[in-house]
C-alpha cells in the first residue's frame, strides 16, 4: 500500500507561482511512476504532468513552459512548479502514483488563483 499526502496549495494572484508537494510511502519511490491531475468544479478530472522511467516529463498543453514537474528520490517527493498562474489553472491538485500497475491517488489539494 502506498499513501500519498500532497500539500502547497492555497490562494495566489493570476501571475504568481506555488510549488506543490506530494510525499509518498514505501521504499522503492525510485521506481514509482508520478503525475499531477487536477479537477476544477464542475468539470472532469484532467492530466496535468507526469515524470516517469529515466526522469522523462511531459506535459498537458495547457501547462506547458509553466509548470515543471520534478521529484527527490531520497526525500520520497515529487513536486509541481506552478508559474504565471492563471485564474483557469484553479482546481483541486491530485497526485498520482503507478506502481507496478497498482495505482494510487492523494487526497487533493486546492489551488485558487484570483485576484
Amino acid at each position: 500500500q502506498v499513501q500519498l499526502v500532497e500539500s502547497g496549495g492555497g490562494l495566489v494572484q493570476p501571475g504568481g507561482s506555488l510549488r506543490l508537494s506530494c510525499a509518498a510511502t514505501g521504499s522503492l519511490f525510485s521506481n514509482y511512476e508520478m503525475y499531477w491531475y487536477r479537477q476544477a468544479p464542475g468539470k472532469q478530472r484532467e492530466w496535468v504532468a507526469d515524470i516517469v522511467n529515466l526522469g522523462i516529463t511531459n506535459y498537458a498543453d495547457s501547462v506547458k513552459g509553466r509548470f515543471t514537474i520534478s521529484r527527490d528520490n531520497a526525500k520520497n517527493t515529487v513536486y509541481l512548479q506552478m508559474n504565471s498562474l492563471k485564474p483557469e489553472d484553479t482546481a483541486v491538485y491530485y497526485c498520482r502514483a503507478a506502481v507496478y500497475g497498482t495505482i494510487y491517488w492523494g487526497q487533493g489539494t486546492q489551488v485558487t488563483v484570483s485576484s
